[in-house]
């Protein structure tokens, strides 16, 4: 079963913390030796940065988490960081409060504005009190790539829209759009180039006659077609023959009757009507937007198996 988004993060950081911890502690003890002579913490330091090959900066607080040290980087020494206050920065919040190593959330960086994490590890002196804190930051785009690719789960998800838009959606009512006057065609046409041209990913936005197409050999791009090009049989010759992919979740002879049942929804109630629905073969999943701004994400087969009934709130899923 694929793991949740949170899931996936939370791996990550267990194999960040495995990396760092051991490091980390070795480094600090290192910094117990000379403390707190500033020159033996900064040449410590400088040392640790060979070892933490990934690390961005690395400091040393004492124990009111005010900074006794420069900054060291691997450009050299930065020294206007010497006796900043750290002690309000949310990443040290588990050190202040006892854990002799942490990892903080993500987090954007006050200078660069880019997703960094920080490490922080007691330094304890040999009777056990507390000395100080030492640091390490990290840029997330500069650590090494443990984590695989994450999947997303392939169930249903509803996302409220426009609140604005709910708000007013019974002073409203659906206005013939272009391409509902010619939506058979339109739908026709969007089944070949899904089946037969290598469309992968396609959405039709009805209220605004227009369609988004993504094609398989050429996935980076995406092409938009206005309600004249989407109901000429012509279009097809635009996009060459391409066999429907074996890696498809979607049977390529049920897209015809997802593009029905967008029809129903869209004609369904003159209030409550799709607005757009897009079709993504390889993951399976459904995409729709009603004219409440609430948008549905679903596997094509949950999607078939509901009825018109379902969407107005009038009957179940069958």
């Amino acid at each position: 079963m694929p793991e949740s988004l949170q899931e996936a993060i939370t791996r990550q950081r267990q194999i960040l913390k495995g990396w760092l911890s051991s490091s980390l502690a070795i480094l600090a003890e290192g910094c117990r030796e000379v403390w707190p002579e500033r020159d033996g913490l900064e040449a410590r330091l400088a040392e640790g940065m060979a070892e933490l090959p990934y690390c961005k900066y690395l400091y040393v607080l004492d124990a009111d988490a005010r900074q006794i040290t420069a900054n060291l980087s691997r450009k050299g020494s930065m020294p206007d960081q010497f006796g900043r206050d750290r002690g309000q920065r949310p990443y040290l919040a588990e050190a202040l409060a006892g854990a002799h190593f942490s990892l903080s959330d993500a987090y954007l960086s006050r200078n660069a504005r880019r997703p960094s994490l920080t490490a922080v590890q007691r330094i304890l002196a040999g009777d056990g009190h507390l000395l100080g804190f030492l640091g390490a930051d990290f840029d997330l785009r500069e650590l090494p790539a443990t984590q695989a690719l994450y999947r997303q789960p392939e169930h249903w998800r509803q996302l409220k829209g426009d609140p604005a838009i709910r708000a007013g959606l019974f002073h409203q009512a659906r206005a013939d759009s272009l391409m509902d006057q010619r939506i058979d065609a339109v739908l026709d046409l969007m089944n070949e180039l899904m089946t037969v041209h290598g469309v992968f990913h396609g959405k039709l936005h009805f209220s605004s006659s227009r369609a988004t197409l993504w094609l398989i050999n050429d996935p980076y791009r995406y092409r938009m077609h206005g309600i004249d090009e989407l109901s000429d049989p012509g279009l097809c010759m635009a996009y060459p023959h391409c066999p429907y992919p074996d890696q498809a979740v979607l049977p390529a002879e049920r897209i015809r009757d997802i593009l029905h049942t967008f029809k129903a929804l869209r004609f369904m109630d003159e209030t409550l009507y799709l607005r757009s629905g897009s079709i993504n073969i390889f993951n399976g999943i459904i995409g729709l937007t009603f004219s409440c701004d609430g948008s549905h994400y679903m596997p094509w087969d949950e999607f078939l198996d509901k009825n018109i009934g379902f969407w107005l709130g009038t009957s179940g899923s069958h």
